[in-house]
C-alpha cells in the first residue's frame, strides 16, 4: 500500500473513531448538575486509534476530538467570569483534557503483558483528563460558597466545610466533585478495552 493510500486510510479512520465518540458521548447518565456524567464508553474509540496507529496518530485524533468536544460545550464559556477563565476552560476542560487520551499507546509501552498494558494505558489518560478536570475545577469554578453548600449536603462532607480553610476546601470539592463521574467513567473505559482486547486482539494490531 503506497504511504499516500495508507495516510488516507488512516484519516478516514480517525474520523470514524471521532464520530463513534460523538455519538457515544451523547449517551450519558448525569450525575452532576453543573456538568460531569458517565457516557457509553465514548472515550474508547479515541484510545483504540492510539493503540492501532501510534501515539502522533492517536493525539491528532483526540485533538480534533477535543474541538467538537469544545464546540458541544462552548455554551459553558457563557459561565466563565474572566478571559483568564475561558481560557482555562477552553484548555482544561476541552483541548489538554481530550487530547491527552490520544497518549494511551505510550502509557502502555512500558507494561510486559500487552492486556495489563492496553489497561494501564487507558487508565492512564484518564487519569490526566481526571488531573485537567479537577484543575479546571479550582482554577476555572472556583466558588466557596457552592462548594461550601454542595459538601455539606453530605453528612462527611460537614467535617471538611467545618476544618478547612477557604482554599483547602475548594480545592477539596473540585476533586471530590470531578471523581464522582470521572472514576467511574475510567473503570467502565478500562474494563471495556481489557474486555475489547481478550476478544479481539486484532483491533489493537498497529497498522
Amino acid at each position: 500500500m503506497s504511504k499516500s493510500l495508507s495516510t488516507t486510510r488512516t484519516l478516514v479512520e480517525g474520523a470514524l473513531m471521532i464520530a463513534l465518540s460523538t455519538v457515544l458521548s451523547l449517551i450519558q447518565i448525569p450525575l452532576m448538575p453543573h456538568g460531569g456524567s458517565i457516557t457509553l464508553l465514548s472515550m474508547l474509540p479515541i484510545i483504540l486509534m492510539s493503540f492501532r496507529h501510534g501515539t502522533r496518530w492517536g493525539l491528532l485524533t483526540a485533538f480534533a476530538n477535543s474541538i467538537i468536544q469544545f464546540v458541544q460545550g462552548i455554551g459553558n464559556l457563557a459561565y466563565c467570569q474572566t478571559l483568564t477563565a475561558q481560557i482555562g476552560c477552553v484548555l482544561l476542560d476541552y483541548l489538554l483534557a481530550f487530547t491527552l487520551l490520544g497518549l494511551a499507546a505510550a502509557l502502555a509501552k512500558p507494561a510486559a503483558n500487552k492486556t495489563v498494558g492496553a489497561g494501564l494505558g487507558t487508565a492512564g489518560v484518564c487519569l490526566l483528563r481526571f488531573v485537567c478536570s479537577f484543575l479546571s475545577g479550582y482554577i476555572v469554578w472556583k466558588d466557596y460558597d457552592y462548594a461550601f453548600e454542595w459538601l455539606n449536603n453530605f453528612r462527611w462532607g460537614a467535617w471538611f466545610t467545618t476544618n478547612l480553610g477557604e482554599n483547602a476546601l475548594c480545592w477539596f470539592y473540585s476533586l471530590a466533585y470531578n471523581a464522582t463521574y470521572m472514576l467511574p467513567e475510567t473503570v467502565l473505559t478500562v474494563v471495556g478495552v481489557v474486555v475489547l482486547y481478550k476478544t479481539a486482539p486484532r483491533l489493537f494490531s498497529k497498522q
